[in-house]
């Protein structure tokens, strides 16, 4: 191996360069099926390289292979950034290379996680009380949630809109739970009458309310169907993944309306707070709950602490990386300041495009858009406008996703980068009028 600093420097050279030229690549990655696997040896080295030749290889087959999440015109799925000080921490992170599963493994990582929670919970605008550790995403973090409500009521079914992630089903399939899928409004969102007639019926073990659903980024009625749960008896999980983030806005912070009342909510910092992937924070009111459904100390994990938090008591896995410490950097380099400055850009942004759109003849806006997701279409077949975001992210300028609302085919702009700038937006704007 060669030496530490000089890699370290020329890794740190490499980072930089790479996140400054980012303009310039194309978003989507244009490489075939295979193209890794054949530029690549299929036998491992009998002697170790230099670390310059895998920096070479990084940029001759990784990067051109590699779709570019964190380029500033990424705009498909959810936009995400992996920013400047959280790939830092994640490098210091590796450096402790902690399995914080007990205190005692991770004092730091353990004390530090319930820091960064509780800093994150008051951004948030959350209550007091609420518990709060990381999992890796919001689907671990929903499967969480709902073994918890299981555990509970173990007869009974799991209930969400028609518009819910499908986190929630595969959670179900993985814990033998059925779905009942509730009507939505016109807006997307959870009819709270649909609910009631279903509990009515059928015995509910938990209900997922979304705050940011994934297509139109809609918001159930939360504070609604948190008292047809209390009145029945089932757990409330809010999905707050995307959404949730923006309440570090005052002006926002409407859309987590009831959620003091639900028993679990999960909020995604790599989602719209700047850290990079992954880190999903998984908050209760009812953290002995969640330590009566995962707490399992075999012989090996027995320690003579008493009255500390052993992170592994409150979720599916044991081993446990130091997460925490990007986020709480994160909120460090940004402050609430700089948070809410990026988000309410964002929203901004997104606002201004929709009304591009909705001036632009033989364009049509298709779903109320309160943060910084925009669907829309031409007003033309669902073939079209499939074959118009085919040409588009055919350019490599920009990459937008797709969704099906009322059974048709709509665009969708999804702004979220903390590098993105209006002149972007313009440019994604100019790219889909000129295809």
């Amino acid at each position: 191996m060669s030496d530490f600093r000089q890699d370290g420097a020329a890794a740190l050279e490499w980072v930089a360069g790479y996140l400054e030229g980012m303009r310039e690549r194309p978003v989507l990655s244009r490489a075939a099926p295979g193209n890794v696997r054949r530029a690549l040896p299929a036998e491992p080295p009998e002697r170790g390289e230099p670390f310059e030749a895998i920096l070479r290889d990084l940029d001759e087959v990784i990067v051109p292979a590699t779709t570019h999440w964190n380029h500033p015109r990424f705009f498909a799925y959810f936009a995400i950034t992996g920013s400047k000080p959280g790939i830092l921490a994640e490098l210091m992170s590796a450096a402790f290379n902690v399995n914080a599963m007990l205190w005692r493994t991770g004092p730091a990582a353990t004390e530090l996680e319930e820091l960064a929670l509780d800093w994150l919970r008051q951004l948030l605008g959350l209550p007091e009380g609420f518990h709060g550790h990381i999992e890796d995403t919001a689907s671990t973090s929903t499967l969480a949630a709902l073994a918890v409500a299981r555990e509970l009521r173990p007869d009974g079914v799991i209930a969400c809109s028609e518009h819910a992630h499908s986190s929630v089903d595969k959670a179900a399939k993985l814990l033998g739970l059925t779905v009942c899928k509730l009507a939505v409004d016109d807006e997307f969102r959870l009819l709270p009458e649909a609910l009631e007639k279903l509990l009515a019926r059928e015995r509910i073990a938990a209900v997922v309310a979304t705050v940011g659903t994934t297509s139109t980024t809609s918001v159930d009625p939360v504070a609604a169907i948190a008292g047809l749960c209390e009145r029945a008896g089932a757990w409330l999980h809010v999905d707050a993944a995307y959404a949730g983030s923006s309440a570090v806005c005052p002006e926002l912070r409407w859309a987590l309306e009831g959620v003091e009342r639900a028993d679990s909510l999960v909020v995604n910092p790599h989602k719209w707070l700047f850290t990079p992937v992954d880190c999903s924070a998984l908050f209760t009111r009812r953290p002995e709950d969640f330590r009566r459904t995962f707490s399992l100390v075999p012989e090996y994990l027995r320690t003579s602490e008493e009255e500390v938090t052993n992170l592994m008591d409150y979720g599916p896995a044991l081993g446990r990386r130091f997460r925490a410490l990007k986020l709480w950097t994160v909120i460090r380099s940004y402050g609430r300041e700089g948070l809410q400055e990026l988000i309410r850009e964002h929203v901004r942004l997104a606002q201004l495009f929709a009304t591009w759109v909705e001036a632009e003849a033989g364009w049509e806006v298709e779903a109320p858009h309160p943060f910084s997701v925009v669907c829309f279409r031409r007003d033309a077949s669902d073939e079209e406008n499939e074959s118009l975001l085919e040409r588009v992210n055919a350019t490599g300028e920009v990459y937008l996703s797709h969704t099906r609302l009322r059974e048709r085919f709509v665009l969708r702009l999804a702004i979220g980068h903390a590098a993105t700038t209006e002149e972007d937006v313009a440019r994604a704007w100019d790219v889909l009028r000129a295809a």
